[in-house]
């Protein structure tokens, strides 16, 4: 039927979205260039990052937009939001207009993170709606493609414009979520009934997870220095566009086997058994109905004021706090904490970052398609698992080997990735469905926390080892960040026993649920 068409066309619109709405990943890849282009110290510049993240303290306001408003709308205000937050920086930086004062970038810088919030937020309730009984896998799936945002903006500037990299991200920043949201925004919708049967479903997941498991291989490999000298940027970048549109095959695929059951259907069956098949169809739908129905009536719906009085979300939101919130503060330094350390190629290892952020998205939704029905870890016991090597990772970076560096970055690219995509399904297991628009947003307003009190913090310890009276010095040396790792690795390791006690706490709940 046409509508199990439009549900992969959504998927694959997600997709789309999802590879291009991480603007703040490629920040540490032009964050130095950018930082001598305002002339600003370590401290502003870290101000900057926290502004991005801090753009999630209002994403609330998409929640509640995408319940009031059609979500192509929702869609399109979060898109016009990046355009303004990024675009009039772009003016400034290129000298196009002068009159902006380091707190005009800061308040634009603001607007263009909740921009994302928007984006996200239309992402994760049209996949929820569109594949309910397997939400754990679609929205893991599409949610990967998020970290390969740095990697495909890199690859771009690497290609056009590789001297110019402050501008060439921000103009790319401003104007392609626009663009793909444009293209987007007729495929990205709810649609009324869920008509594919279970069998199709897996096994279209199942050509989705090659089709991405590939693209993701691809990404590695193309950001390895040894492979990056062979081949050139442009090359790269044509494959990471190629791999983007293979998953059009999957509703491609559904729309011709429809179109041949059909014919089949009028050349073959007479009316009877036409009548006998729709009957058969009926069954199976309110059988799925049921397995929805029963569901549901596990998962208990929860508001957000109730959700706050909660101690299982406190455990819950300080686990994200100490836990994918530090990740994801390390790789906002990273810029600054590989040219301390004397890397010379900051944006293969961003790149680098980012493609394994990648497979720790979709990691979680990898295991709950092969393992669904069958024993399987609790969501707070997987960001346990996820938290334990991200603590060593910190403590490993003590090191000073680039190995090392490369490794540590890797281990946490997976782990933050790991528990980002984790958390959606947590939110929603946890409080249910119905609010999670709102629940959500609430939920990762942690972010912008502690983006300010750990990024702060690593500015500071930054500036006093550079130079105790000059903050506009650059800081050379394991030293720079020796202190700041050390105090990230406790934080995550105070996350990690978190992570314990609500495993704990929620332990009957999910054994429930298997």
């Amino acid at each position: 039927m046409p509508s199990t068409t439009l549900q992969w066309l959504s998927l694959v619109g997600i997709i789309w979205l999802q590879a291009i709405i991480g603007t703040n990943t490629n920040f540490p890849t032009y964050s130095s260039q950018l930082k001598q282009l305002l002339s600003i110290s370590q401290v502003q510049l870290n101000n900057l990052a926290f502004a991005s993240d801090a753009g999630k303290l209002f994403g609330w306001f998409s929640g509640l937009a995408s319940i009031y408003l059609p979500l192509w709308l929702v869609l399109l205000i979060g898109s016009t939001l990046g355009l303004v937050g990024y675009g009039v920086q772009y003016l400034y930086i290129t000298n196009q207009i002068s009159s902006l004062s380091y707190w005009h970038v800061f308040l634009l810088t603001f607007l263009a993170g909740n921009s994302i919030c928007w984006i996200n937020t239309v992402c994760y309730v049209v996949t929820i709606r569109n594949f309910f009984s397997d939400r754990e896998v679609a929205v893991g799936m599409t949610t990967s493609y998020q970290g390969l945002s740095a990697k495909i903006y890199a690859n771009i500037v690497d290609a056009v414009s590789p001297h110019k990299k402050a501008s060439a991200f921000i103009f790319l920043n401003s104007l392609l979520p626009v663009i793909v949201g444009l293209i987007a925004a007729p495929l990205v919708r709810e649609i009324d009934e869920e008509v594919t049967s279970p069998k199709h479903t897996r096994v279209g997941f199942g050509v989705m997870f090659v089709i991405t498991i590939s693209t993701g291989i691809y990404a590695v490999l193309s950001s390895l220095q040894f492979v990056t000298s062979k081949v050139s940027s442009l090359g790269t970048l044509v494959g990471i566009l190629v791999t983007l549109l293979l998953p059009l095959l999957v509703p491609l695929s559904v729309k011709i086997k429809e179109l041949q059951e059909n014919t089949e259907k009028v050349r073959i069956y007479h009316f009877t058994m036409e009548e006998n098949t729709t009957s058969e169809e009926r069954v199976e739908n309110e059988v799925k109905e049921g397995e929805v129905q029963e569901e549901v009536g596990i998962i208990e719906e929860v508001g957000v004021k109730l959700m706050l009085r909660r101690i299982n979300f406190w455990l819950y939101f300080f686990v994200y706090f100490f836990g994918a919130t530090v990740g994801l503060v390390y790789l906002n330094n990273l810029g600054q904490i590989a040219e301390s350390r004397g890397c010379s190629n900051i944006s293969s290892l961003v790149s680098l970052s980012s493609s394994f952020g990648f497979f720790g998205r979709l990691m979680p939704s990898l295991m709950y398609y092969f393992y669904r029905g069958k024993c399987r870890i609790s969501r707070p016991a997987s960001m346990l698992a996820a938290m334990v090597p991200m603590s060593g990772a910190f403590f490993l970076l003590l090191n000073k080997t680039d190995i090392v560096l490369y490794t540590s970055t890797a281990v946490i690219g997976v782990c933050t990735g790991a528990i980002t995509s984790i958390a959606v399904s947590t939110t929603t297991e946890l409080f249910g469905t119905n609010h999670f628009s709102v629940n959500h947003n609430v939920v990762v307003a942690n972010i912008p926390i502690g983006s300010l009190i750990f990024g702060y913090s690593a500015a500071l310890i930054y500036r006093k080892e550079g130079h105790e009276h000059d903050e506009h010095v650059k800081c050379m040396g394991m030293e720079c960040y020796r202190n700041t790792f050390i105090m990230w690795g406790s934080f995550c390791f105070l996350g990690t026993l978190l992570a314990l006690i609500l495993h704990a706490r929620t332990r009957k709940f999910f054994s429930q649920k298997q």
